[in-house]
């Protein structure tokens, strides 16, 4: 097994929604692991803290296998438990400083953006990446939040030096526009979690991000 550096794993991130899976949760995440994620963000709200605690265990042994990392949405306790790699904060969480505390240096904290505002806060508090949308259209936000737009990526990224993740309505046909503006990466739900055959899926875009980064710039 090759040891990276945890960040090196956020290119592509897949969050989970076990409502949208067509198959059994654990297999849908296999796949998608199998297809290349390298980031396993566990995000599945209204489960009791025992049901939630069994479900990152899982996850942890399976994430391990494939080298990816496994981060734990708002949950601290979760994640220390189960020895995630970090967790992934809104703004309903604790405080960054409490939670850099908890976690200590070696562990991820990320946090979700919406606007250059929030981006630069969650820079200044010292986190190690943000996610950053939803930049196109997606059904969890709808009529939530208005999409950003790709354009927004490459003027963050002016201001912004930690990584950025993407997120929000990104599918095969445009991740290649917002790796063009200088997304670091890119976090995806539903086109991977509701996919008929998530391997395939994770595989096609994973495809085109290798595509992408291996093409010379001209």
């Amino acid at each position: 097994m090759i040891n990276r550096h945890p960040t090196d794993n956020l290119c592509l991130m897949l969050i989970t929604d076990r409502s949208l899976c067509k198959q059994p949760f654990l297999n849908t995440i296999k796949l998608a692991l199998k297809g290349g994620v390298k980031t396993v963000q566990l995000r599945e709200k209204g489960l009791a803290t025992s049901e939630l605690y069994s479900l990152a265990c899982e996850l942890r042994k399976i994430t391990f296998d494939f080298n990816a990392n496994l981060i734990i949405n708002d949950r601290v306790d979760i994640a220390l438990s189960v020895g995630a790699d970090g967790v992934h904060l809104g703004w309903q969480s604790l405080p960054f400083d409490i939670t850099r505390r908890l976690l200590g240096s070696e562990k991820l904290i990320g946090i979700s953006t919406h606007n250059r505002q929030e981006a630069l806060q969650a820079q200044g508090h010292g986190a190690d990446y943000i996610t950053f949308g939803p930049v196109f259209n997606t059904p969890s936000k709808a009529g939530l939040l208005k999409p950003t737009g790709a354009e927004e990526i490459q003027n963050l990224k002016s201001e912004v030096t930690i990584p950025v993740i993407a997120l929000g309505g990104i599918h095969k046909n445009n991740v290649e526009t917002i790796l063009n503006k200088g997304a670091d990466g890119i976090a995806v739900i539903s086109g991977i979690m509701h996919a008929d055959n998530p391997e395939d899926a994770t595989k096609c875009l994973y495809r085109k991000m290798i595509a992408f980064y291996e093409t010379p710039s001209i």
